[in-house]
């Protein structure tokens, strides 16, 4: 059994003093109302963590502004500790609650914001044991921030400047500056549940609805993960047991007649195996005929799904005007250019949101059938869904990446199999029909292994 190590949880907040809380409300509220549902919302976060508190070593700490310790002690009770926030921005900030905590006694710190309805215990716990095998713990929020962030004592010293300094804060790019920031200085790190925080009049109907009970869980929703296999016995394995330990999760797949041991593995993993006609179009299309779940999810037999994807997939879809999803691509390889594709690769996702099925693509049911399932044709059917999605709403690409298998990338080429890739678009775009693309994506390989 793993010895437990300290840790800390700091909830950052404000005293509830008239006017100078939560003031963006107070033309719905009143300042009164506005420093009210900031003391109930803070309330509300310690009580929740608090009220799962079965960790031995967790200390609740509350980093404040205004007011002074006697006044949040009186306020909150005297289990818990108090330090002021300090001067600076809210970066500065966390660097010093962060430097504190780790001076303190070494372990695991997270800082949470206090106007997040929706956060649990469940959260809170995913967070300190998505510590135990990562550098940090982020948890996004739908404005392009987040509501929590944790690190762990044996970090570079320097990586709390490097993270946290010159961040415009006010803007909805905070998330994806961190990250940068994150995966430049070569951290691992976990993403929780996307959730909303409440600063906005049009926000105060999150409050709400966790008053009245009325949030959905996570867990009222099933995931059918749809893979579409032919001789994949040598990565098959692997991916699945990448899936294992996932609540309401479906694994389906679909082989297209595998002369090698793809469908008896896939069996011995748990994933139930349907048997189609071959055509990758053609076996997710049985797949999600197949499949019982609210949301589908398309996964290559190479590729690896992230941590805690089942949470930001359900999150992501609860998203008003997301119609469907992908995650951001990263190539398992550290060969010369590999880099480069992956950086092109999520450029074009995130300003086009034109994801490839590479990129584990995922949608509700209901809508699938809806649009009428993938055109079976023998290539492009991913891009050929994706157009038409966009029609119907946003496709979110989340920040953590799939990690994919380069096999491809370095059997032809990089160049090459880029070449390729782009010139089928462009014919494509020109009008050239899909099965006479096909032929001539095959030639094209074909000469690779000449």
């Amino acid at each position: 059994m793993a010895a437990m190590i300290p840790e800390r949880l700091i909830v950052f907040t404000r005293f509830p003093e008239p006017g100078k809380t939560k003031t963006r409300l107070i033309p719905a509220l009143g300042e009164r109302g506005a420093a009210d549902l900031q003391r109930q919302m803070t309330e509300h976060v310690i009580a929740t963590a608090a009220k799962g508190n079965n960790r031995p070593d967790l200390t609740i700490e509350v980093r404040y502004e205004g007011g002074d310790a006697d006044s949040m002690r009186t306020w909150l009770g005297p289990q818990l500790v108090y330090h002021a926030q300090g001067s600076g921005d809210l970066g500065r900030r966390m660097v010093r609650a962060f430097e504190d905590a780790f001076q303190a006694s070494k372990g695991a710190a997270i800082v949470i914001g206090s106007d997040i309805p929706a956060v649990s215990t469940e959260i809170i716990r995913q967070a300190f044991e998505g510590l135990q095998k990562n550098d940090l713990v982020i948890g996004p929020a739908h404005d392009g921030g987040y509501y929590l962030i944790g690190m762990k004592s044996n970090l570079p010293a320097d990586s709390y400047t490097r993270l946290f300094d010159s961040i415009n804060w006010g803007t909805g790019n905070v998330l994806s500056d961190t990250l940068q920031r994150v995966e430049e200085s070569g951290l691992r790190f976990f993403l929780l549940e996307s959730l909303d925080d409440v600063d906005r009049p049009e926000d105060l109907h999150t409050w709400h609805q966790i008053n009245n009970g009325a949030l959905n869980p996570a867990k009222a929703y099933r995931i059918s993960i749809i893979i579409p296999t032919l001789n994949e016995a040598s990565t098959i394995s692997k991916t699945l047991s990448h899936l294992k330990g996932v609540d309401d999760l479906e694994v389906i797949v679909v082989d297209g007649g595998s002369n090698d041991a793809t469908a008896e593995l896939a069996e011995s993993q748990g994933a139930t195996v349907i048997q189609s006609r071959p055509g990758k179009a053609v076996q997710m299309n049985a797949g999600a005929a197949a499949a019982t779940g609210d949301i589908l999810a398309f996964l290559h037999a190479d590729t690896l799904l992230p941590e805690g994807f089942s949470h930001q997939i359900i999150s992501a879809l609860n998203q008003k005007g997301v119609v469907a999803g992908a995650f951001r691509l990263s190539i398992n390889s550290t060969a010369a250019g590999i880099r480069i594709i992956e950086r092109v690769a999520n450029l074009r996702s995130r300003f086009l949101r034109l994801p490839y099925g590479d990129q584990a693509l995922f949608m509700k049911k209901s809508l699938f059938e809806k649009m009428g399932r993938f055109a079976e044709v023998p290539i492009m059917e991913d891009f050929i869904l994706v157009r038409r999605l966009k029609r119907k709403g946003k496709i979110v690409i989340l920040p953590t990446a799939v990690a994919t298998s380069p096999r491809r990338w370095l059997h032809y080429g990089i160049v090459k199999t880029w070449f390729i890739n782009q010139a089928i678009i462009i014919a494509y775009y020109l009008g050239i029909p899909p099965e006479q693309l096909k032929r001539w994506y095959r030639r094209e390989e074909s000469k690779g292994d000449n």
